[in-house]
């Protein structure tokens, strides 16, 4: 507990909490306000944390939608109780990081999701294609408290620490105006429950090693490769009872199965051969956040939406950049261009004013006055040879539109 409350690691733990940024908590308190109100509490705060009396603000709950379909529940802390947290995890995850498996690859530092893939990779080359894709049920809300605690007292022998967190645990959610029990689960959105998670998680990638598999896990996404179907079927047989009965987590037995590799998706990517490309729903994901960001009625500037539009399109090829599935690229660059085209062409909305753009672009006039009165949708008139010509390729790349397919050739590794 010293060495949470040591002044040097308070103010990395502020710095990172501060870097991510984040919405407030159910005391409304923002990242802004937090230096003028830590002045003011943060002695009686720090009071009662050593007196071992602090108790934890509930967490807001608030649902993003699943790439899948569904809705992921989010749990919000204050950002006092996110600075807490984070001093807690900086402390902690020295003691307990080195100690994980190497299979595992979510929330560690110097590990990412693309390491993952790859290790799944190396095992598909050596023969091993038949994956078993176990799914956890929505796992970061039915973590047992109890075992989790008797986990960190494996390691930790500070009582004070190992009370505090577990009144992180049974904070409570803010659902609408009352404040509900949290008998189980370790909400996702505080900075100690992906630690926490490894650590739980752990146990089951120690057991997976006691018994010889090849496997990647990141966070509570996990998959086992096996030579066969019937060595598949035990294997999931026999971690189905390991997780329910041991670390008393629950298998969801629809979205579970045993498969080729090929037919299973890992980390939102799928495997062919010796071919990694993106899920066909990573890529619907994709063109749904596109038609969002290109909507006709976003009534924001041309440029403000080509600046929002370049980081989501480098954000996704930075992950998905290093499949290996080219042909849709092309399709991807033209499909943004014709989006766009068509904002342009909303935008300029009067007659006198396409005509005008048209003809600065060089569409002579008998063309620009026939595109301008014309009733066609936008979309329709996006693709016709005097917008194309107008806002041509080059055009719309001098405007900020970003290309995928030069996003892609740098990821694989070629000069543009």
């Amino acid at each position: 507990m010293q060495a949470v409350l040591a002044p040097d690691n308070l103010r990395r733990a502020w710095k990172r909490v501060k870097s991510n940024k984040g919405a407030p908590g159910i005391d409304r308190i923002s990242i802004d306000d937090f230096t003028a109100h830590a002045k003011t509490h943060w002695p009686a705060i720090r009071r009662h944390l050593e007196a071992g009396d602090y108790q934890p603000a509930a967490v807001r709950r608030v649902t993003i939608p699943k790439a899948g379909g569904g809705e992921r529940l989010l749990g919000i802390p204050t950002v006092t109780d996110r600075v807490i947290q984070q001093a807690i995890a900086q402390v902690l995850t020295p003691i307990f990081d080195p100690k994980f498996s190497a299979s595992s690859f979510g929330f560690r530092p110097g590990r990412n999701a693309h390491q993952a893939v790859r290790q799944v990779q190396t095992y598909i080359e050596a023969g091993y294609r038949i994956a078993v894709d176990i799914d956890l049920a929505k796992f970061f809300d039915t973590v047992n408290h109890d075992v989790l605690i008797r986990l960190l007292g494996r390691r930790i022998r500070d009582k004070p620490l190992l009370a505090l967190i577990g009144r992180y645990l049974r904070a409570g959610v803010l659902v609408g105006e009352h404040v509900l029990p949290s008998d189980v689960g370790t909400p996702q959105g505080g900075p100690l429950s992906p630690l926490l998670a490894n650590i739980l998680l752990h146990q089951l990638d120690s057991e997976l090693e006691r018994r010889g598999h090849r496997f990647a896990r990141y966070a509570d996404d996990l998959i086992i490769l096996v030579k066969s179907q019937r060595a598949g079927e035990r294997v999931k047989r026999s971690l189905t009872r390991y997780l329910e009965h041991t670390l008393k987590l629950t298998v969801n037995e629809a979205k579970s199965k045993v498969a080729p590799v090929r037919e299973c998706a890992f980390l939102s990517f799928t495997f062919r051969g010796k071919k990694l490309r993106w899920t066909d729903a990573a890529l619907e994901d994709f063109k749904h956040r596109v038609r969002t960001l290109t909507g006709r009625s976003w009534g924001v500037s041309m440029d403000y939406r080509m600046l929002k539009l370049g980081q989501y399109v480098r954000g996704w090829m930075g992950y998905f950049g290093v499949s290996q599935y080219y042909r849709p690229i092309p399709e991807l660059d033209d499909w943004l261009r014709r989006r766009l085209r068509m904002c342009y062409w909303k935008q300029w909305r009067w007659c006198r004013t396409k005509i005008r753009h048209l003809r600065e672009l060089g569409v002579n006039l008998k063309m620009a006055i026939r595109h301008a009165v014309s009733s066609k949708s936008y979309w329709h008139m996006a693709r016709t040879p005097a917008l194309q010509m107008a806002m041509s390729n080059a055009w719309l790349k001098a405007q900020g539109l970003v290309s995928v397919r030069d996003l892609w050739m740098k990821a694989q590794g070629y000069a543009v």
